[in-house]
């Protein structure tokens, strides 16, 4: 495997962490894979950062262990640069699809994968 398909996979493995009801729950959990400067333009358009995405991250959608949990589809990433990949996918939750990107990266010298940046966009029903 190569460094750049590594880091696309490594990167898809957090974004999975983060759909996970255990992590989503748990604020010291979802800290370690969110980036200190992360940013979210939600849904709605409301704009998120890394402590009010955090604040509210337990009681969002998708969070309860025993309610529906978010579903991936057509997840593919590319790396933008040495420590840097965006990733495009789309969720389904329950009824609701929505189209996601997000960038992850590495700083230098550490070793983990933090989301820097998700964008999401609601899907109309009936669109292909």
């Amino acid at each position: 495997m190569d460094d750049a398909t590594d880091e696309v996979q490594q990167a898809i493995a957090g974004e999975m962490q983060l759909m996970d009801p255990r992590v989503r729950s748990s604020r010291e959990l979802a800290g370690r894979l969110l980036d200190p400067g992360f940013v979210e333009v939600g849904r709605s358009g409301r704009r998120w950062t890394y402590e009010t995405t955090l604040a509210r991250l337990a009681d969002a959608p998708g969070s309860a262990p025993d309610g529906p949990r978010y579903e991936p589809s057509c997840m593919t990433g590319v790396r933008l640069a040495p420590g840097v990949v965006h990733l495009t996918f789309e969720t389904r939750l329950g009824a609701v699809r929505t189209r996601r990107s997000s960038i992850w990266r590495r700083r230098e010298g550490a070793a983990d994968w933090r989301m820097y940046y998700h964008h999401a966009t609601p899907v109309a029903p009936g669109t292909e």
